[in-house]
């Protein structure tokens, strides 16, 4: 199965998260994407103007691990999964301190963060979505119990480190782990005051001073550890909390990225298309030369002539049948591929290719869900869209997916940001002057918006289902104004 989830990053990213989750039964998990991007043309996007070499580098991918699922209320049991696995790196740790403890230990550090991390965002979504009030303040209550529990039991897994030199560095990374879960549970249990505050729940204020007291006592944990926190007004301090958040969110993600190893795809079979192309004009050019020395013999002027031209006549024809063999081995082979490996074991790999097509290679359905109007129909006639097709085909090793893992990894997340800058030049001014009425006796002037749409249409392919998504990329000179999902 492959899930995707579209959100636009920054002004100029648009993120696409796919998540490819796959088969246990099956050893070898195939999927395929194909993503139509459909171009306004005074944007002067095209296969002239804009490069496969530009695309890859407008183009960032990065490729993790699916991060184990457990709900919050899940970590808080006395038997938690997460807990007991930490709890055995570091009894061994203290009992052996060699290198492979150390690093099991930091290992289980990092899992346990990012469980954590992703069982809060759940949570608070779950909760925000919950359309019965009284349910709802009780999840609130749950939520706030379930993570005091844990980060309790956390912290107090710091006695069994001992304190050792051989050991220094996993309690180091125990507290940035610390740190880490104190950052991330103020910043859920503030969005999840906002979204109550925003539904105008009843309850609100009553769970507020609780949550903001769980909020206070971990800033003022943090302060107590030398932790930087935020202030009001002190740019230069936030600048400092910015940039180490940042950091910790780095060093306990880290563990599950995957190694990529991107090189050319078809290599072999591009030299061996090049080298044909060149034999059928070495066979032109010497069928030529034989049939004139024969006919008119040796060091003659006609023999001198038909020589030259059919040089002349090789070279072109060497060149042609390349681009017929580029364009044929392109509908087979990609651009890249890229090995995904984990522990020095590949787990897979992922090919890309990418190309301007026209319309009548469009499928008839990906041009349905596309869903052009009568008017830019008739445009089309004269400023036809471009088209720019993205393929990706993904093959995963589930058995080895599951034997470099002891927790049950649902599959691989590819996230891919594309900036969208280069699509930007040609725009004209975001804010363009227009007249309305006032009244019936007076008129003023207002600025409205002008904005240019990218159509996104991904085809999914995974075993035998086949699904479509579209979205509709919103941009104006200033950059993304937003994603629609249709």
């Amino acid at each position: 199965m492959i899930e995707v989830q579209v959100r636009n990053r920054d002004r100029f990213v648009v993120e696409f998260k796919i998540g490819y989750l796959t088969d246990k039964s099956r050893s070898k998990n195939d999927f395929v994407i194909n993503t139509w991007v459909f171009v306004p043309d005074n944007l002067g996007i095209n296969a002239l103007t804009y490069s496969k070499n530009q695309f890859y580098r407008d183009v960032n991918s990065i490729i993790r691990l699916v991060t184990p699922v457990y709900a919050l209320h899940e970590l808080a049991e006395e038997e938690a999964l997460p807990f007991r696995f930490l709890e055995v790196a570091f009894r061994e740790l203290a009992s052996t301190q060699d290198k492979s403890a150390r690093r099991e230990a930091e290992y289980q550090i990092k899992m346990f963060c990012s469980i954590v991390k992703s069982a809060l965002r759940r949570e608070v979504d779950r909760i925000r979505q919950c359309p019965d009030g009284e349910e709802q303040q009780a999840w609130v209550l749950s939520y706030e119990i379930c993570v005091r529990k844990i980060i309790r039991r956390y912290r107090a897994l710091k006695t069994l480190l001992p304190d050792s030199e051989e050991v220094r560095e996993v309690r180091l990374f125990h507290a940035f782990g610390d740190e880490s879960l104190s950052n991330r549970v103020e910043r859920q249990s503030f969005r999840l005051l906002q979204e109550l505050e925003e539904q105008k729940a009843e309850f609100f204020s009553i769970i507020k001073q609780r949550l903001l007291k769980m909020i206070e006592e971990e800033r003022a944990w943090r302060r107590s550890q030398g932790w930087l926190v935020a202030r009001e007004d002190s740019p230069d301090h936030n600048r400092a909390v910015l940039f180490r958040l940042r950091m910790l969110r780095l060093f306990t993600e880290s563990h599950l990225f995957l190694n990529a190893n991107r090189k050319k795809d078809g290599k072999v079979a591009e030299q061996l298309s090049f080298s044909i192309a060149a034999g059928i004009s070495m066979i032109f050019a010497t069928i030529i030369s034989f049939a004139f020395q024969q006919r008119f013999g040796n060091f003659t002027m006609p023999l001198f002539i038909a020589l030259v031209i059919s040089y002349m006549l090789k070279d072109r024809i060497k060149e042609l049948s390349r681009y017929y063999f580029v364009h044929r081995l392109a509908r087979k082979y990609y651009d890249n591929k890229t090995v995904i490996s984990m522990k020095d074991t590949p787990l897979g790999w992922i090919k890309e290719g990418v190309d301007f097509i026209t319309d009548d290679r469009v499928p008839a359905e990906v041009m349905e869900r596309r869903g052009r109007s009568d008017l830019l129909e008739a445009n089309n006639r004269h400023m036809a869209e471009r088209i720019l097709l993205y393929r990706n085909f993904v093959r995963i090793d589930r058995q080895a997916l599951d034997e470099n893992n002891q927790y049950d990894i649902a599959g691989v997340h590819e996230i891919l940001r594309f900036n969208v800058s280069s699509f930007l030049l040609k725009m004209e001014n975001a804010e363009t002057p227009l007249t309305v009425p006032v009244g019936t006796d007076d008129y003023k002037n207002i600025l409205g918006e002008r904005v240019y749409y990218l159509h996104f249409v991904l085809q999914l392919k995974s075993g035998n289902d086949v699904d479509y998504k579209r979205f509709r990329l919103i941009l104006s000179r200033n950059g993304i104004e937003g994603v629609e999902k249709f």
